[in-house]
């Protein structure tokens, strides 16, 4: 959506009169890319639509206090990668997972997603960012698979642009790392 769609659309989302709508068109237009950010962190696709229901009840619930200080995209990314979050801290916490075997638990939902089509190399790939501390991952995926600007994901992750260049960067070398010994 460009610029001048989204401040129309926010409009219509403030007015009460046409709020039910424009929330429709705002779930339509942004449901797959939603879907696909959230993917990246969950990695389940049943999880990722859970996920997603929880994301647009929160858009719903707090659309009012969107102030427009930033683009709706960016608004929109920031809640569904909170809510991801929120999920996998949730999850890690009934399946009694500790934080260092993340990565493992991770894994072998993966393995056992009958969704995920990608070939060994994709397999590969996605297990050497699976292996990565959550934040590192997460912006390894907006920067790499989302080719999303630095400027962009310091409001999405509330961080220093310093801090994420720094994070993306250890991100890289580790992900070689791994690709680089037998797994």
């Amino acid at each position: 959506m460009s610029q001048e769609q989204d401040e129309k659309l926010i409009k219509r989302l403030h007015n009460s009169d046409t709020q039910r709508d424009a929330f429709a068109e705002l779930v339509k237009e942004y449901s797959e890319l939603l879907y696909w950010q959230i993917r990246k962190i969950v990695l389940s696709h049943d999880d990722a639509n859970d996920v997603l229901q929880n994301t647009f009840i929160k858009i719903w619930t707090s659309i009012d206090s969107f102030r427009g200080d930033s683009k709706l995209s960016t608004w929109l990314y920031r809640i569904a990668v909170n809510e991801s979050i929120t999920f996998l801290n949730k999850q890690r916490a009934q399946n009694n997972v500790s934080i260092d075997d993340t990565d493992t638990y991770l894994v072998s939902k993966l393995e056992g997603d009958e969704y995920f089509d990608g070939d060994e190399a994709q397999l590969k790939l996605q297990k050497a960012i699976l292996t990565l501390p959550e934040k590192q991952r997460i912006v390894f995926n907006l920067k790499y698979f989302d080719e999303m600007k630095y400027e962009e994901m310091s409001t999405v992750l509330d961080t220093s642009v310093g801090a994420l260049k720094a994070s993306y960067h250890h991100a890289v070398k580790k992900i070689e790392e791994y690709l680089s010994t037998e797994h």
